[in-house]
Parts: structure tokens; C-alpha cells; sequence
């Protein structure tokens, strides 16, 4: 798919696919009946990495890289990942805010000329339900049983958002309310709150 076909698109649906020692996501469109399209993107993140790099490519044969993203820093709560084409050359960026994450998740993705999004979770309820999960016995390992969305804004304005569906398989839906938005920055982003949320 072309860039400018795959700037177009207002929703996006994101799955998630275990593997052993990697986690696997699908981009794909949405169909005209809401089930998955054509896919745009595939990642794939290692787990346990120290410096997290997530490389994209245009679909699960691995042959075509799309873009990547890259943590500055190893081991860092509140690290910058750099997004960047092909070529190397930079996209935009985000970064978790770990003073705000205390209570509720928190990102800021900033785009060249566009100036910085920032996204939380929408519910602060489930935000600090899913924190006291995490530290209740055997609790813990279970899966979280309430899915969490995040509403990105800037200068008061919903940007995007990244709704996450019941079900075994992490799946999300992401819409995209403001078309100056890289859309490979939105995917970057949207890949990242699951790859990344427990960093």
C-alpha cells in the first residue's frame, strides 16, 4: 500500500499474535462490515529486550520495512522512542510520562510541525483497578479482564483514539480524527501502549 492511500485511512484494527519469545501485531484496514481488511503493517517486538527496537514492515513476510521505532536510552521509565522511515530518517517520537502514569497511563507523541499529542487512559477507575491487578497473588498472572482505551488530544482537540476489544488475543480499534497525523506514527503508537505498557 502506498503512503498517501495509507494517510487516508480514519480507522485502523490492530491484533495481536503470541509467539513464543516474540509479540506479533496485524494493522489492518477496516472492512465495510467492521471486520479485518487488507493488512498495512506487521510488527514484530522481542520480549525482555533491554533497548527496545520494534521494526514494522508492509506485511508478515518481513520483506519490506515500513518504519521502526527505537528506544534512546536503555532501561529508562520514561524513555523517548524515535520513530523513523526506512531510510532512517525521523518521523516523530514518543514517550511515556511516568509521574502521570502513576494513576493513569500516560504518552506523548509529538509529530514535526504539529507539536506534541498527549494521550491517558480514558477511564481512571479501570486505570487504578488495573494497577491494584498487578499486585494482588496469583491475580497477577491472569490477563486483565477489563479492556482499556486511550483518547489522545492537542490544544483541547481529540487527535486519535486506541480503543482495546474484549477477547483472548489483545485486539484494538484505532480512529484518526486528524488527518495531518502521520498515520505510521499513530501505528507506532498504538503498537507501542501494548508492547510497552508494563515498562
Amino acid at each position: 500500500m502506498d503512503f498517501e492511500t495509507l494517510q487516508a485511512q480514519q480507522r485502523l484494527l490492530i491484533r495481536q499474535r503470541v509467539r513464543l519469545m516474540v509479540n506479533q501485531y496485524e494493522v489492518h484496514l477496516e472492512g465495510a462490515d467492521g471486520s479485518e481488511g487488507e493488512i498495512v503493517a506487521f510488527a514484530q517486538q522481542k520480549r525482555m529486550a533491554f533497548k527496545e527496537q520494534v521494526t514494522i514492515y508492509t506485511d508478515e513476510t518481513k520483506q519490506y520495512t515500513l518504519f521502526g521505532f527505537k528506544a534512546r536510552k536503555r532501561i529508562d521509565l520514561a524513555a523517548t522512542y524515535d520513530v523513523t522511515d526506512p531510510q532512517g530518517q525521523p518521523i516523530g517520537n514518543f514517550r511515556k510520562d511516568f509521574k502521570a502514569s502513576l494513576l493513569a497511563s500516560t504518552w506523548h507523541l509529538e509529530q514535526p510541525g504539529l507539536g506534541v499529542t498527549t494521550g491517558s487512559e480514558r477511564s481512571k477507575a479501570i486505570a487504578i483497578l488495573r494497577r491494584v491487578w498487578n499486585f494482588v497473588p496469583y491475580v497477577e498472572n491472569l490477563p486483565f479482564a477489563w479492556p482499556y482505551h486511550f483518547d489522545f488530544t492537542a490544544n483541547g482537540q481529540e487527535t486519535f483514539s486506541v480503543d482495546k476489544k474484549f477477547g483472548l488475543r489483545d485486539r484494538y480499534v484505532v480512529e484518526i480524527k486528524d488527518p495531518r497525523l502521520d498515520r505510521r506514527l499513530v501505528i507506532a503508537q498504538a503498537v507501542a501502549l501494548d508492547a510497552l505498557q508494563h515498562r
